[in-house]
Formats: C-alpha cells, structure tokens, sequence
C-alpha cells in the first residue's frame, strides 16, 4: 500500500499536465479565430492611443495563458461540485464571446458589432470572476488583467467605431 507522501509526486504530475493541457488548449481556441479571420487592421483608422501591433500577441498569450491556469484552480476541485459546474459555464460562456469578437470586428470590418459583442464579454468576464471567486479567489484574481485589457479594448473599440 503506498503511503500518501508516495501518491504527491503522481498527483502533482497529473496536476502540472492538466494545467499545460489547459492553458495549451486555451491558447490555442484563442488564438484561432486571429489564424481564420485574420487581424487585419489597414482598414482601421487608429486612435492615438492604439498600441503597437506587437503587443496584442504578447498580451493576448500572457492572458490566456493566466485564464487556462484559471480554469485548472477550478477544475482541480472537482466537477462533482455544482459551483465547479457553474464557474466551468461561466467559462465557456465569456469564451464564446471572446472568440466571437475577432470575426465580428476583423471578419466583418465592423466595429459596431464587436462593441456589441465586447460589452456582452466585459459583463461575462465580471460573471465569470465571481464565479471562480466561490471557487478559487487566486482563479478569479487571474482573471482581473484579463478585465482590464478587455476594458481598455472596448474603449479602443469604441474609439475606432466612433472615428475618434
């Protein structure tokens, strides 16, 4: 029989595969919709505070990158749990809209429709929190930069729709 010290190492193995699993899949699903629809930005007429191209992908790794590890502080408690459930939900549902915005703002060329969708994601991103805050409090502070920065894009958004 092994002892518990014995059974750590396997379960902490399993638990670093899970959280590479997680924020490789969740890195990857983001990152898909820029590889489709492409992130063409010649069309836009930029604010002065539009940002250097080479920080979106930067950013957008480190993000997803924090809300895959996010997403593993809540699973690992276990999926038998009903607010496991609903934080995972709540995941999947602000994850939708994040990879909705990409073919509604670039895919279209319509900026009107991404500040529809981006709004809709800044209040799932805010359910999504205190979702994973009755879980993990550390999960829900993980996914706070990921607020402000889709905080300051629907602004950049808002600014490119309004020709500002």
């Amino acid at each position: 029989m092994e002892s518990v010290t014995e059974q750590r190492p396997d379960a902490s193995v399993r638990d670093l595969l899970l959280a590479l699993a997680l924020v490789v899949v969740v890195n990857a699903l983001g990152a898909s919709p820029a590889v489709l629809f492409s992130s063409d930005t010649s069309w836009i007429d930029r604010p002065w505070f539009f940002p250097p191209e080479v920080a979106f992908p930067i950013v957008w790794t480190l993000l997803f990158t924090l809300l895959g590890v996010a997403l593993f502080l809540v699973v690992r408690r276990g999926l038998e749990r009903r607010d496991v459930r609903v934080a995972i939900a709540a995941f999947a549902g602000q994850f939708a809209l994040n990879l909705a915005w990409t073919p509604a703002f670039f895919g279209l060329q319509r900026p009107d429709l991404g500040l529809v969708v981006i709004v809709a994601l800044w209040a799932a991103i805010v359910a999504t929190i205190v979702a994973f805050d009755r879980v993990d409090r550390r999960a829900a502070v993980l996914l706070v930069p990921y607020l402000a920065w889709v905080s300051f894009a629907a602004v950049l958004n808002y600014a490119i729709y309004a020709g500002v």
